[in-house]
């Protein structure tokens, strides 16, 4: 029997925010404890060959699958339709915003991916790294993420609107 029938909608609002904050503690301790760094596990084992990092974008993977799963099974009409991809192959989301093809949505997560992997790799860390160490005291992760959040707000308000005018204007919207 799921949850979901269980839990009316005022716990939930009390409870969400709270298992949000005593997760988001335990990743953060996580974090720290082990020096988690997805991009400086991709480069370490490109450039060292070592794969300690590694492992632990691995587990991460493995992690965020297992969660799904429970979650799935807790709370089964949250999850109605997420495997569309086996459904309706490579076809945008149903609702996703911008109205591009496929093809324009693939080119955006790609200019995207490599600008924050690149951007990761000049820094030495994953934003996620950049959080923890700011925590630590580092200043250099404090202007990053400082920077991490005025650049989420200017390429909201402007740089997205920008790209999907662009990729409309090429014929990559639907």
């Amino acid at each position: 029997m799921a949850l979901a029938g269980i839990l009316s909608k005022e716990t939930a609002v009390i409870a969400v925010p709270i298992v949000t904050l005593l997760l988001g503690l335990l990743i953060g301790w996580l974090g720290q404890r082990s020096g988690f760094c997805s991009i400086g596990g991709f480069r370490d084992f490109i450039m060292f060959r070592h794969t300690r990092l590694l492992y632990g974008f691995l587990a991460l993977i493995l992690g965020a699958f297992i969660g799904f799963l429970i979650f799935k099974i807790v709370f089964p009409p949250a999850f109605e339709g997420f495997f569309w991809l086996i459904s309706k192959g490579l076809a945008p989301v149903s609702g996703a915003p911008a109205g591009l093809t496929i093809t324009g949505y693939i080119i955006l997560a790609l200019v995207g991916g490599i600008a924050v992997g690149l951007i990761g790799v000049l820094l030495g860390g994953c934003p996620l790294r950049q959080l923890v160490m700011t925590a630590e005291g580092n200043v250099k992760s404090f202007c990053f993420v400082i920077g991490m959040c005025i650049g989420s707000v200017v390429f909201t308000l402007w740089v997205s609107g920008l790209a999907v005018s662009i990729l409309k204007s090429l014929g990559m919207g639907a």
